[in-house]
């Protein structure tokens, strides 16, 4: 009997205030799931960062005949002296793990690789056209500057490039974004805990003589709130549920549809996309519990 009772007081309060709780649905669903997005960013961004971490190098560039970079503009191609010097000065620098030598042929099957779609590119460009290169692993990527500046001055290298610095301006603004998306659902969780809060003190204040009757009767403050949290609970877990369909439809459209610009280890999985739906679901019921309750210790005076 005090089951159905408490069932019967949460179908009264969902209906009564049918508007405000269909308002508290779309501000949980919406913020979790920007949320969300903000959590699946971050996983995308650490996957991204775990595997490049292991593979950021320097590449230095040689001199090729007709080479139109500045330091090898009066100069023919790299002679293998120069090779060999270059090679031991780069092995002897403490802050290399190791380096390896890239020749044309190899240099353009690379290139081929990345560029496979774009039959009218690679059509343009030829073996004698890719320069020779030395990709320098470095035991710690952020020690780069003493081998940077060394390559780039050193005879037959036309530039040196340091993928660390290209990654950094790719993960800023991967970071950005997902700080973006953070402070928007920040917002929307605040203002879904104040609008859950005037939803159930209006419910509250509809119900004060039912409450006050209870109240004589002998019922206890929690026997006369359950109904108002599972109110909350109730707007809280069809605001998740939305939410994941919108995190699901994100991971097909926003991350799969960039999947092209990235390695395939690095593809935002579906566990890390169940993961962040069961956090932000978990957490979006709490915010309601949580503004229910107290909500109803401040207001609910019988």
């Amino acid at each position: 009997m005090r089951a159905n009772f408490i069932f019967s007081e949460v179908w009264i309060g969902l209906r009564r205030n049918l508007t405000m709780t269909i308002a508290v649905i779309v501000t949980v669903a919406i913020g979790m799931a920007l949320l969300g997005i903000g959590l699946m960013i971050n996983a995308q961004v650490g996957n991204m960062s775990t595997y490049w971490s292991d593979k950021v190098q320097l590449s230095a560039f040689l001199c090729k005949k007709n080479d139109p970079f500045q330091p090898c503009k009066g100069r023919g191609a790299v002679s293998a002296q120069e090779k060999q010097a270059l090679q031991q000065q780069i092995q002897s620098m403490p802050q290399v793990d190791r380096v390896f030598f890239e020749d044309q042929q190899k240099a353009y099957e690379n290139f081929k690789a990345a560029y496979s779609s774009n039959s009218v590119f690679l059509s343009a460009v030829k073996v004698e056209d890719m320069p020779e290169s030395f990709r320098v692993k470095l035991k710690n990527p952020d020690d780069y500057k003493a081998v940077f500046d060394a390559l780039s001055g050193a005879p037959g290298v036309s530039n040196v490039v340091n993928d660390q610095q290209l990654l950094d301006k790719f993960f800023g603004l991967m970071g950005k974004l997902r700080w973006a998306a953070l402070v928007v659902a920040l917002i929307q969780v605040f203002a879904a805990i104040l609008l859950i809060g005037n939803t159930v003190r209006l419910s509250a204040y509809n119900r004060r003589r039912e409450t006050g009757i209870m109240r004589l009767v002998g019922a206890s403050n929690l026997y006369i709130q359950l109904p108002f949290v599972m109110e909350g609970t109730i707007a809280g877990l069809i605001g998740g549920v939305i939410s994941a369909v919108l995190l699901m439809f994100a991971k097909i459209v926003l991350f799969d549809g960039m999947q092209s610009y990235f390695v395939l280890s690095t593809q935002l999985s579906w566990s890390d996309v169940a993961q962040v739906i069961t956090l932000t679901t978990v957490v979006g019921v709490l915010i309601c519990i949580l503004a229910s309750f107290v909500t109803l210790r401040r207001y609910l005076r019988v």
